[in-house]
């Protein structure tokens, strides 16, 4: 039996006495610390908690087979006597083992239950018995039913717990889907407390679920239908609400009086005349659209979202410079202490012809430098900064902020960026960038208070890189691949999971293949290590050396992701390359083929999953990032590759992105909302919205 609460005990109405749906589930009687800390780890903290978590997946145990009709291997329902029990402990294993034997009219099976020994004083011969499990086939030849989960008839009607459609969650050690079950169904009864956040109205018009029969649905649907009109109803909501608050967002913004930064065509010509190159259809489209937003009262929330390499950073320029021209200050702010610098340098070297020299802040900035870049901020003097999460240290002060340029902004959270727009005392135009593109069906639901602008194409002269899985048996050949390109005066990458070995995991770490390739494969090359543990100025060093050429092969982890602009290097060999996702291996490909060589991506796997291996196929025969942005929502989901996790936006767990009448439907529910109720105050809506992990930054 499960170890959770059995309402058999005592009645579920005694048990649930004076519990609301916001208690403590430390108030449920009879759970255990250690369970209560595992709940924890899965973000369980109260009634309401549990009753929102959400199953991943369903075993339909309705149909009931015969004892005869049992076939190894396969799970299925059976109901049955109990013909005898004992209870036993293993010679060759320190296992407690319950051993049963079971019959109906078909015939007789053995049953064995491993380190459950409470069941040998639940189970009783002759009393009725529902067992779900898989029949294994024992060196006799005969079946056994192992570990099968186990429920008593019961004498007065109760939900069954076994036989039914059972929900499994996501699980964690000390919590699993058999001992959630039960107590999922203890709980269940405090739904009908639930107050439905959306109006009737709209529940009607929509066909909905009422939100309190959704809930025990989702859980314990009494057939498909059922599970399906809740999965209905929570994919309505998984994509109402975020769409609900970034309506509202956009709306208070536009009413917001913004730094504005005049569109002035001679100064944008002069920028675009100083360029060595030409600037792409993309990327004019993109400049218009942003200095357009810019030259409006209202401040700008723009995107820009272009592949690796497409020349984001030429269209921020352009916009530093127009800020700048109407005497506004602009922060430029990188995940990254190397991408920060790289940034520095090429604005140095776009914006210095105009006299805009930029100031670089970052973590291992020396403390008179930081202290000479502060003073200049604090004056005025200084227009343009360039830094890390060193930009919003409370010191730094820029009373004429303008203009806030974050790039790979899904690093960053949202308090993070509230703190450098803070930092203004009109609200300052935001321009974010990402060489990550998001797929247009999250833009769509999640992002609606952005503007987007797209670079899809690379500006010319860039070699398509071509990317290739490698066999187990095609290393050696890959190892001499390698060794020709730096014969041949080119560089290289080898990127790893993990920095050290760790026995959790079997990917290969950087640190440990770092020492193989320069002991044992590579011994004749000159061979440097990065990766996230060491020092902002060592990490920098080694960059630089490598860039200058003065090794061959660069071993790191994925904090080459960004950053790393190196002409000669053409290839890149990838170690594990199943964890990582599409968009990040995209992404690591881009640091290659940024020359005028042909470059080379070799993916190393030893996966057997087909979907993983399918996933690196689809790299190799793609290389337009968008597409692969989409390729990677169809196959994973919404994942965190596009920064929810730090927008604080939801996971979805029932929708389906893809769906767009669905998406349209909710759209349209959330301008109705809304025109209803202009400042959201319905407080059922935001603490719904809340519960979905929709931050409000309008309190």
């Amino acid at each position: 039996m499960s170890p959770a609460p059995s309402p058999a005990r005592s009645g579920p109405r005694d048990r649930l006495a004076g519990l609301g749906l916001d208690a403590p589930l430390g108030q449920v009687p009879r759970l255990a610390a250690a369970h209560l800390q595992a709940l924890r780890r899965l973000g369980l903290v109260s009634v309401r908690d549990l009753l929102w978590y959400r199953p991943r997946r369903y075993d339909d145990q309705r149909q009931r087979l015969s004892l005869a009709q049992l076939q190894a291997g396969v799970a299925a329902t059976v109901e049955v006597e109990l013909l005898d029990v004992r209870q036993r402990r293993a010679r060759w294993r320190a296992l407690q083992l319950v051993e049963a034997r079971v019959g109906d009219e078909s015939g007789q099976l053995a049953v064995v239950w491993f380190n459950q020994p409470h069941l040998s004083r639940l189970l009783h011969p002759g009393a009725r018995l529902l067992l779900h499990g898989k029949a294994v086939r024992r060196q006799d030849g005969r079946l056994q039913l192992r570990n099968p989960q186990v429920e008593l008839e019961r004498r007065t009607p109760a939900p069954a717990s076994v036989g039914v459609i059972a929900p499994t969650y996501p699980e964690t050690q000390g919590v699993r889907s058999s001992w959630l079950r039960p107590l999922v169904r203890l709980l269940l009864p405090l739904a009908r407390d639930i107050v439905d956040p959306l109006p009737a109205e709209l529940v009607r018009r929509e066909r909905l679920a009422p939100l309190a029969r959704a809930v025990h649905d989702i859980h314990f649907p009494g057939d498909e239908q059922a599970r399906r009109e809740a999965e209905q109803r929570f994919g309505f909501e998984e994509l109402l609400y975020p769409q609900l608050a970034a309506l509202l967002a956009r709306r208070q913004r536009l009413r917001r009086a913004g730094v504005r930064s005049p569109y002035s065509i001679p100064v944008a010509r002069e920028f675009r005349d100083s360029l060595p190159f030409e600037l792409t259809q993309d990327q004019r489209r993109a400049a218009h659209e942003v200095l357009t937003d810019m030259d409006r009262p209202a401040p700008m929330n723009r995107l820009l979202q272009g592949d690796v390499g497409s020349g984001k950073t030429v269209v921020a320029a352009m916009a530093a410079r127009m800020a700048i021209a109407a005497r506004h200050q602009v922060v430029l702010m990188a995940p990254t202490e190397i991408l920060a610098r790289q940034h520095f340098a090429t604005m140095r070297d776009l914006l210095s012809r105009f006299e805009i020299w930029p100031r670089l802040l970052v973590g291992s900035t020396r403390v008179r430098e930081r202290r000479e870049v502060l003073g200049g901020l604090a004056s005025g003097a200084d227009r343009l900064l360039v830094g890390t999460h060193a930009l919003i240290e409370d010191d730094v002060l820029l009373p004429d902020l303008g203009l806030c340029i974050i790039d790979e902004q899904h690093r960053f959270g949202v308090a993070q960026r509230h703190r450098l727009l803070e930092k203004a005392r009109v609200s300052p135009d935001f321009l974010s960038m990402t060489a990550t593109p998001i797929p247009r069906s999250l833009q769509r639901t999640l992002y609606g208070d952005l503007d987007v602008s797209e670079i899809r194409h690379l500006p010319p002269g860039r070699v398509p890189v071509e990317t290739r899985l490698v066999e187990p048996e095609g290393r050696e050949d890959a190892y001499r691949f390698i060794r020709a390109q730096v014969a041949g005066g080119r560089q290289g990458f080898v990127i790893c999971p993990l920095v050290e070995d760790t026995p959790a995991q079997e990917a290969i770490s950087a640190t440990a293949e770092y020492e193989r390739l320069r002991t044992e494969v590579f011994p004749d090359l000159r061979l440097t290590l990065v990766h996230g543990r060491l020092g902002g100025r060592e990490k920098a060093a080694r960059m630089e050396a490598f860039a200058e050429g003065r090794f061959d092969l660069l071993v790191a982890t994925s904090v080459v992701e960004v950053g790393v602009d190196v002409a000669n290097a053409t290839v890149m060999a990838v170690e594990g390359a199943e964890h990582f996702g599409l968009a990040q291996l995209h992404q690591f490909r881009g640091r290659i083929g940024r020359g005028q060589h042909a470059s080379h991506m070799l993916l190393f796997s030893s996966a057997d999953d087909s979907a993983a291996r399918s996933r690196l196929e689809e790299l190799c025969s793609h290389s337009d990032g968008f597409e692969l942005a989409e390729i990677d929502l169809r196959q994973r989901g919404p994942g965190d590759p596009y920064g929810l996790r730090q927008h604080g936006l939801p996971e979805i767990q029932v929708a389906d992105l893809l769906n767009e009448a669905l998406r349209r439907r909710a759209a349209a529910a959330a301008e109705t909302l809304l025109d209803r109720d202009p400042e959201l105050r319905d407080p059922a809506l935001r603490q719904q919205m809340r519960r979905y992990q929709v931050v409000f930054d309008f309190d």
